[in-house]
Formats: C-alpha cells, structure tokens, sequence
C-alpha cells in the first residue's frame, strides 16, 4: 500500500509543513534576500512571523501544481491573496504578491521540479512527482505510527 500513497492521499497541512521542512533540509532553494522585509500581499499589515515563511510558501505551491497542473503565477497570485479591511467600508479581495509566487515558481524550477506547460502556466515534472510522492510516503508513515 505503501507505494501506491500520493499527495492526495495525506493531510495537506502535515504534507506542506514536512515538505517545506525538505525544502530547508536541503539547502538547494534559492532564498531572496528581501524575504525578511516583505509582505505577502498588499492586503497585509505585517510581514510574516515565521522565518522559514518561503519554504512553507514553496511547499505549499508545489502540492497546488501538482494537483493542478498549468497554473500561472495569476492564478497563484489569485490563490494566496486574502481579504483587504478598509475599516468600516466592507472587504473586498486583494492578490497575493505576483514577485512572491514568480520567485518560488523559478526556484522550483530551478530545481527540477517544475517546467513550463505547453497550454500556459507550470506544471510538475516526472522528477519533482517522484519527489513530493516520497515526502507524502513518509508523512502517511508517521501518521500511521502515532
């Protein structure tokens, strides 16, 4: 059974958090220098309160491509905004940074894991499938365990 366990088959909350994890283990991700100042979105107030926010952030992108494949950086942009309080007017939804979700895109990339759809957007590579099938192998296993 083990070997038949995708990405889909674990939590995604466990799956991103030991996959960002990976990601840092191995040292192979470019980080931006800029990432200790910024924010997310124009929607924030703050920049992130966790160091290792890129990672998760990497993570977290590479199990959306790999459900979904040809997905742009519009659509990441898209996906990881949030809401815009504009005090007592009502909210309204405002994008993600687009710098963000291209930087992680071309790390993935860069990588091994992603590659350019031929309708648009990225999708996963046969390697990076292999990889991300690995680490929700290991995160099955130790929910198992406890």
């Amino acid at each position: 059974m083990a070997g038949g366990i995708t990405v889909k088959d674990v939590h995604a909350k466990a799956f991103v958090a030991a996959y960002a994890a990976h990601l840092k283990r191995s040292g192979k991700l470019e980080i931006p220098a800029w990432t200790e100042y910024a924010k997310t979105g124009s929607h924030k107030e703050q920049s992130p309160n966790d160091p290792d926010w890129f990672y998760v952030r990497a993570a977290s992108v590479a199990r959306h491509i790999y459900i979904r494949g040809g997905v742009g950086i519009g659509a990441l942009s898209k996906r990881y905004g949030g809401s815009k309080r504009r005090g007592s007017r009502p909210n309204h939804h405002a994008d993600a940074s687009t710098n963000v979700a291209r930087k992680v895109v071309q790390g993935l990339e860069k990588l091994g894991l992603l590659e350019k759809h031929t309708d648009g957007g990225r999708k996963i590579t046969s390697a990076g499938q292999r990889d991300l099938d690995r680490i929700a192998v290991q995160v099955a296993k130790a929910n198992a365990s406890e």
